[in-house]
């Protein structure tokens, strides 16, 4: 990101000439004589989010307006981030950029002259931004200036290009300041059991890090609590809930939460767009129980889901759930990177491959190796042990499965009034949750893996670590 005030120089050609310049300051690139008619059009834009969607709006409140323009004209745009998120401004044809800008840098302004007629789309670069509405056009009427129609070639002047053609980025290597997002999975809280409602007062931060994808490689994670998936929210029918979402003042994008539990205002999402360094409450009444996935619903949203923005809400019944020995927490995602799985250094998001539904990696609790070797569930023989498990996505589907156990109870699709019995494979969606039951009789390693066993390939793989003495004609290995 460029500091406030710094100038960033562009391409020359014939289509137009650019330069980015601090507020109230003129361009440093030189342009062509103006024509006859030749104007100075001043253009101020402000970003926001408009029915769900983020755009640039001028001061009249016209969403994504088009410029209008003549050949010959030099134009300035002046552009703010009115919602506290991180933009720029640019149009490929014309070479044009700002610096990115947000509430914390201030305003960005660039200025340059058109010599060619036609439409070009303005756009914001920010990954994500353009495909949920930030863009527009500028419209330049006129006939082409007579120097845009043969620019000879000169060494000089190929020199200058080359001196501000941006090279292309270099491979980075991992992010030193990397940190383990993996949420732990025995992290569950307490069961509830039979008790009166009551009103719950719940904080949640929405963080961007750096963390810890596989061995030698890192990604930029967006999370809730720095943990993916965010912390499990407990609950009983008939509690009141209120809960209060922060954006990090270190956030670059906007943030909120969905939770499928909430009745009204779009699962609070309506509610809690939730810029840098602010925060917002909503109040829910638990009205149903079962099981619930809660993700980010800010534009992009399955972007801000694959960066790791989910996780899930148990509201218990009345009476509560039956006990059990152990619980653990489980969600699986399905994550784009520009390059391919297992790649050294630190991968960026790729939102072709996430549109198109090709995921380089599909993890348990946001990483590789998150339940083999950061953390892994254990319990002893006889206990049961019950798995909260749930798929963030954002686009695939998940058949769960226990390697050498068979699912004592299932509670389909998380509907805690449906339960099968000896389950081996159960289907969960994206944005669905399951709870599974096993009672362990003998011991050993099982694995946790989407029976879509290519992807355990990419890191949809955990360990149950059983110990003890195994019930006597269960297994062995060998004639009787």
């Amino acid at each position: 990101m460029f500091a406030l005030g710094a100038s960033m120089p562009a391409h020359a050609q014939h289509t137009g000439h650019a330069a980015a310049a601090p507020a109230g300051t003129a361009s440093a690139a030189p342009a062509p004589a103006p024509a006859a008619n030749a104007a100075v059009k001043k253009v101020v834009l402000h970003t926001n989010i408009v029915d769900g969607k983020m755009v640039y709006v001028d001061d009249k409140g016209q969403v994504n307006p088009t410029i209008d323009a003549r050949v010959g004209d030099t134009i300035e745009v002046q552009v703010d981030s009115g919602e506290g998120a991180e933009h720029d401004f640019v149009i490929d044809e014309l070479k044009v950029k700002t610096p990115r800008f947000s509430a914390g840098t201030g305003k960005a302004k660039v200025r340059f002259t058109v010599t060619t007629p036609g439409e070009f789309t303005y756009y914001c670069s920010v990954p994500g931004h353009r495909q949920i509405g930030m863009a527009g056009t500028l419209r330049v009427a006129g006939a082409a200036a007579a120097s845009a129609a043969a620019a000879p070639s000169n060494a000089s002047t190929d020199a200058a290009l080359a001196l501000y053609t941006p090279a292309p980025a270099p491979l980075r290597g991992p992010d030193p300041t990397a940190v383990s997002v993996s949420a732990d999975p025995a992290s569950v809280p307490p069961a509830i059991g039979a008790r009166a409602p009551q009103t719950q007062k719940v904080r949640m931060e929405t963080v961007e890090l750096a963390g810890k994808l596989d061995d030698g490689t890192t990604f930029t994670y967006w999370t809730f609590n720095r943990q993916v998936p965010g912390p499990m929210l407990r609950a009983r029918v008939g509690d009141t809930v209120e809960l209060t979402l922060a954006n990090s003042k270190d956030s670059k994008a906007i943030h909120s939460i969905d939770l499928h539990a909430v009745t009204g205002g779009h699962g609070g999402g309506e509610h809690t767009q939730v810029a840098p360094g602010q925060e917002k409450t909503i109040t829910f009444k638990a009205l149903n129980p079962g099981l619930f996935v809660y993700h980010c619903a800010t534009p992009l949203v399955p972007q801000h889901i694959a960066a790791g923005m989910y996780g899930m809400i148990l509201v218990e019944p009345e009476a509560g759930l039956p006990k059990v020995d152990r619980e653990y927490y489980v969600m699986q995602g399905d994550m784009y990177t520009q390059r391919p799985n297992g790649a050294k250094g630190h991968q960026e998001p790729d939102l072709d491959k996430m549109s198109n539904e090709l995921p380089d990696y599909y993890v348990f609790n946001g990483a590789v190796g998150a339940l083999t070797k950061t953390h892994k569930l254990q319990a002893k023989v006889g206990e049961t042990v019950r798995i909260y498990f749930g798929v963030g996505g954002p686009n695939k589907i998940s058949s769960f499965h226990v390697i050498g156990e068979i699912f004592d109870k299932v509670y389909s699709e998380a509907a805690l009034n449906t339960v099968k019995t000896n389950v081996q494979t159960t289907l969960v969606a994206p944005g669905g949750a399951t709870i599974v039951e096993l009672k362990v009789q003998h011991p050993g390693s099982y694995l946790l893996v989407d029976h879509a066993l290519s992807r355990t390939g990419k890191g949809a793989v955990g360990v149950l670590e059983v110990t003890g003495e195994g019930e006597p004609g269960v297994y062995k290995a060998g004639k009787l």
